[in-house]
């Protein structure tokens, strides 16, 4: 008896037993969802391209912004970033060295390279406006945006920053699809070719233009993304750090920024704000729930109100502030994410306002509200009593 050992039971019969059958659908039900985030992920970035028109108001705002800043500075222009420059091309490559920078503008001493550069500057900024071979525009403009960032970068603030950023990251977008001169040319393009059939291609004709269409659409939908991430960092980080601040937490910190002397445009008007002590604490918790909660609040309809609320505050940093170049750069920067549908909205309801107030009478012959496109192959003749006399040239 002493040799006997009590039974201790088995690890298999402690551990508790799944039917075969469950274990296996549980293994194919996750590996299915997997494949199908994966596959949804994938359509995702290569069915089409997202956000054109978000896109387009990107390119248009900044490339708008920067040659208002360009004018704005033009009487100024040779302290800042020319010859007469306190911070001497000598001194910028020193600095180039190792921070990694470069500048066009530090190639030649010349004032005539340097009005040269800035004339060309100006351009640049207003054909990626309109939209005019907006591949290589947006390139000149990403180097133009870079060089003069560059050449002086002790004068800048957070809003050189930002639209340092999103110049470099509007190269990877296709941001002249919409609203510009580029489309206007393929929609001319398109009508002239009426209904004549395209050539027969090749397989690898047919191949090469399938590979080259889904990277173009790869490169911008990732370009839209980083875009919103970076603006959903942006607010995340100022949100987070302000927490951390007493005066944030004891809503006294916009009476502090109020009553700095370097950012009061109009002491005036920066004073009798002040004298509202329970609204600035209001507004600086509100600052600071929206910031926080924006990245939270992308995927529901509650981004709209969120996006009206940061919309009031960076027009009241722009006036009370004195930073118009930074809450200009916020305030398009937020357009990335307002979905096509709310800009194709926004020509049909001007042009419905402009009917009802009588600014803008229909096309004869052209029902209203109508957005047909009539034919584009040749018509025929009129009878002569169905011809219309056209109203003017």
């Amino acid at each position: 008896m002493g040799n006997e050992q009590p039974s201790r039971p088995s690890s298999a019969a402690a551990a508790p037993q799944l039917p075969p059958n469950q274990g296996t659908s549980l293994i194919g039900a996750a590996h299915q969802w997997l494949l199908g985030q994966v596959s949804a992920l994938w359509a995702l970035l290569t069915g089409r391209p997202v956000s054109l028109y978000a896109a387009s108001v990107l390119r248009i705002g900044y490339g708008l912004l920067y040659l208002v800043f360009l004018l704005r500075e033009f009487p100024h222009r040779g302290e800042i970033w020319g010859p007469e420059s306190p911070w001497t091309p000598a001194l910028a490559e020193q600095l180039f060295e190792q921070t990694g920078w470069n500048s066009v503008l530090i190639l030649s001493d010349s004032p005539a390279y340097f009005e040269f550069c800035y004339a060309m500057a100006v351009v640049t900024s207003v054909l990626f406006i309109l939209g005019w071979r907006t591949r290589v525009m947006s390139v000149l403009f990403a180097v133009v945006v870079i060089s003069f960032h560059a050449r002086s970068i002790f004068m800048t603030d957070g809003g050189d920053n930002l639209v340092l950023l999103m110049a470099m990251y509007l190269v990877l977008t296709a941001c002249g699809r919409r609203w510009s001169l580029d489309a206007r040319r393929d929609r001319l393009k398109s009508a002239r070719a009426g209904d004549v059939p395209e050539p027969v291609r090749g397989l690898y004709a047919q191949e090469l233009r399938h590979a080259r269409v889904t990277l173009t659409t790869v490169v911008h939908n990732c370009g839209v993304f980083v875009i919103a991430a970076q603006v959903c960092f942006l607010y995340g980080s100022a949100g987070l750090y302000k927490v951390q601040g007493s005066t944030w937490g004891g809503g006294t910190a916009l009476h502090y920024a109020l009553n700095l002397e370097l950012f009061q445009p109009w002491p005036a008007l920066s004073h009798l704000v002040d004298d509202f002590p329970m609204v600035i604490a209001i507004t600086g918790y509100v600052t600071v729930l929206v910031q926080v909660a924006f990245p939270f609040v992308l995927f529901g309809r509650l981004k709209y109100p969120v996006l009206a609320v940061l919309l009031g505050m960076h027009i009241g940093i722009a006036v009370l502030m004195g930073l118009p170049l930074f809450s200009g750069a916020m305030i398009i920067a937020d357009a990335v994410f307002l979905p096509d549908r709310f800009y194709t909205f926004l020509p049909r309801l001007w042009r419905r306002a402009a009917r009802r107030t009588g600014m803008r009478q229909p096309a004869p012959g052209r029902a209203t509200g109508s957005g047909s496109v009539p034919a584009q192959g040749r018509p025929e003749l009129p009878a002569p009593q169905d011809q219309v006399v056209p109203s003017g040239g």
